[in-house]
């Protein structure tokens, strides 16, 4: 979890408790979680903004996988994915 002048608002302390205590649950439990989340986050969000944010999310797994497929080396070293790259740009 990142934070920025975007997110000081947020209740770091109360977040990072909660992804404390999803991280142990099972990965099924997980991913049920987040399954669970979605039509409550839907319903908050305009369909294309809902679009982009499953883009963005998609990011973060491309560049998870990135990184653990260079250990050790900073993105500044290596391609970085990016939306342009998921769009197709």
């Amino acid at each position: 979890m990142t934070t920025s002048r975007e997110t000081d608002w947020m209740n770091h302390p109360m977040l990072r408790r909660l992804v404390d205590e999803a991280n142990g649950l099972s990965l099924e439990e997980r991913l049920t979680l987040l399954k669970g989340l979605v039509p409550s986050v839907a319903a908050e969000m305009t369909p294309k903004d809902f679009e982009a944010f499953v883009i963005e999310f998609r990011l973060k797994g491309e560049r998870f996988y990135d990184a653990l497929q260079h250990p050790g080396e900073g993105k500044a070293s290596r391609h970085v994915v990016g939306e342009r790259d998921i769009e197709g740009r």
